[in-house]
């Protein structure tokens, strides 16, 4: 099982981590870290950075397709070089999927067209803009081989559907146990309904 993970400058650091601490449980596995360039990529979170070991035009073919998001997507929407790339690679995946404002790199590619999609509850309205039909209160939305995931944290929830599909329910369940994924947050605000308009508005404020 081939995984290719997108990195791009500015992108969110746990859209990618969250999977990746998952995927790279799945046996016989590659997961792979790949830009446009091969190099460090900085995250929108300060001096973390992420390193991409492989250009995207060096791989030829790959079972899973990811693409994380950040605020570095803004740009990328318009680069049609990497949307080319994303094309391509999509065109012979079993699966492509996306974490947060990925979504709309996938949108900007042509693959969520006719599709249902979520991504960021502050962007999900945008995906009408690629064709694709918004989905508002799941964190994950399979259609076909198109998977996406809301924002940041749903990663994980994307990670361990994808093993569950791809292998079988019990390693996945294997996986969360090792990860010790049992959310129990300290409060309810993980969602705009639980969160209010006043921590909403706060929150998409800083967003843009």
């Amino acid at each position: 099982m081939h995984v290719t993970l997108v990195l791009f400058p500015q992108l969110t650091p746990l859209d990618a981590v969250g999977p990746y601490e998952a995927l790279i449980r799945m046996p016989q596995s590659v997961v792979e870290l790949a830009a446009m360039q091969p190099g460090s990529m900085t995250t929108s979170r300060g001096p973390l950075l992420l390193n991409a070991d492989r250009s995207l035009a060096s791989i030829a073919s790959t079972d899973v397709l990811l693409v994380p998001g950040g605020p570095g997507t803004r740009a990328l929407e318009r680069d049609e070089a990497l949307l080319a790339e994303l094309r391509r690679l999509a065109a012979g995946a079993r699966v492509v999927a996306s974490v947060c404002t990925g979504a709309l790199l996938l949108g900007a590619a042509g693959l969520l067209r006719g599709r249902r999609a979520t991504t960021h509850w502050a962007f999900v309205d945008r995906l009408a803009e690629f064709g694709a039909t918004p989905v508002h209160d799941q964190r994950v939305v399979q259609d076909g081989e198109v998977w996406t995931a809301a924002g940041v944290s749903a990663g994980i929830d994307l990670a361990l559907g994808l093993i569950a599909a791809l292998f079988d329910e019990e390693l996945a369940k294997c996986v969360q146990l090792g990860m010790e994924y049992d959310p129990q947050p300290p409060f309810d605000a993980g969602s705009v309904a639980g969160a209010g308009p006043l921590i909403a508005g706060r929150v998409r404020a800083a967003l843009g």
